[in-house]
């Protein structure tokens, strides 16, 4: 995956607040927080200290001061206390809806935070277990996790792909 290409065909943008929900050591933060600039907001959410700690050290050495590390399990509502309510203007969940039972739980967490106005979600995850790649487990279904995010008014804008392991699909609030 080429996670800059990803990011302006989605649509990040200068000034923008971000949050990346399982953002481990900052594989899309980084970027994200090039392109969106000292007047933008990265939110780093992991629930893995040792992750944020490796971000941290990625946003100094890249010399990168919009990068806002959120220690959270997302899987909880109002757990990631650091982000304030319907702020964000877009969310990802890069490969971690195929981490967790609890979907409905996440997408509650995405649409606490996400603005009511234009706010995107961009989810990246595996197509096939098939490989080495991946997660053990069976496969995510596109249509439960349309379903999930319709729950809270977040809408399939469209579908991309993002590399051959993975699917893409880009929500918008309704």
């Amino acid at each position: 995956m080429d996670p800059k290409q990803i990011l302006h065909d989605v649509g990040v943008v200068p000034g923008m607040k971000i949050a990346d929900f399982g953002c481990g050591s900052g594989y899309f933060v980084i970027p994200a927080a090039q392109i969106v600039g000292d007047q933008g907001t990265v939110f780093g959410v992991d629930v893995l200290k040792d992750a944020l700690s490796s971000l941290t050290s990625k946003s100094k050495l890249f010399n990168l001061s919009n990068i806002m590390p959120v220690w959270a399990n997302v899987e909880i509502y109002g757990a990631s206390r650091g982000i304030h309510d319907h702020k964000l203007d877009m969310v990802f969940l890069v490969q971690l809806l195929s981490q967790t039972d609890k979907m409905d739980e996440v997408f509650k967490e995405v649409d606490r935070t996400l603005s009511h106005d234009d706010g995107k979600v961009l989810v990246i995850d595996w197509k096939t277990n098939k490989f080495i790649l991946g997660p053990d487990k069976e496969l995510l279904n596109k249509q439960d996790i349309i379903n999930a995010a319709q729950k809270y008014r977040i809408i399939l804008d469209h579908e991309f792909n993002p590399g051959s392991y993975h699917f893409g699909l880009v929500f918008r609030r309704a």
